[in-house]
């Protein structure tokens, strides 16, 4: 009698993200980056306090603010008002402002020991790393958010990206500037970046009289 071919019995596993929540990481709320900011000003970390604040107001992808060069915000001695980065990703320079709280960040940041002569704005701490790598820049992103009490699995490098749109798209229902700031090339990319619903642009149209 023959013995049927029966299919292999393999030993079911837990999935990779079980317990994690995925999807978008979410955007901080003005409460969530004021309360990093006091933390990092009153332990004196001046270089979490000008990357944090940089983060926010550049809106960089985590691989394009890593690598950021003094260059690109200092010229003659001074913070620039206004800076431009080519992106990695898509290979097209994106301009962003830099607030005032940001230039004096920066400026104190500059003023450190590890800062003398160095090309980059985030130099590493090891000889042959020239700056930090995405994956320190990630932890650095789940310790702020942990010391104020957020979820560290919530949130991550793209919440930076995330913030500052997100609030101006709140104050302006204004895509195109949201796509212009993030870099996107697609408007369908900054709709789904944003997560824009239909109740979203619902209430936009509402708002408007004619």
């Amino acid at each position: 009698m023959q013995t049927p071919n029966l299919p292999a019995i393999r030993a079911l596993r837990p999935a990779w993200n079980k317990g994690w929540i995925v999807g978008q990481k979410r955007p901080l709320k003005p409460k969530h980056v004021w309360a990093i900011r006091v933390r990092l000003e009153l332990a004196e970390r001046h270089r979490d306090l000008a990357l944090f604040n940089l983060a926010i107001d550049s809106k960089l992808r985590g691989c394009d603010l890593v690598k950021m060069k003094v260059v690109d915000v200092m010229a003659s001695g001074k913070i620039k008002e206004r800076a431009s980065v080519m992106q990695s990703k898509t290979r097209k320079p994106v301009r962003f402002e830099i607030s005032e709280g940001t230039r004096s960040s920066l400026a104190r940041w500059m003023r450190e020991p590890l800062m003398i002569r160095s090309e980059f704005l985030w130099p590493g701490r090891i000889h042959e790393r020239l700056h930090i790598s995405t994956r320190q820049y990630a932890r650095i992103v789940r310790d702020w958010v942990t010391s104020i009490g957020l979820e560290a699995s919530a949130y991550g490098t793209h919440s930076m990206r995330r913030t500052k749109v997100t609030q101006i798209y709140k104050k302006t229902g204004n895509l195109r500037a949201v796509q212009l700031l993030l870099g996107h090339t697609k408007m369908d990319s900054t709709v789904r970046y944003l997560g824009v619903e239909l109740e979203d642009a619902l209430a936009i149209a509402e708002a408007i009289e004619i």
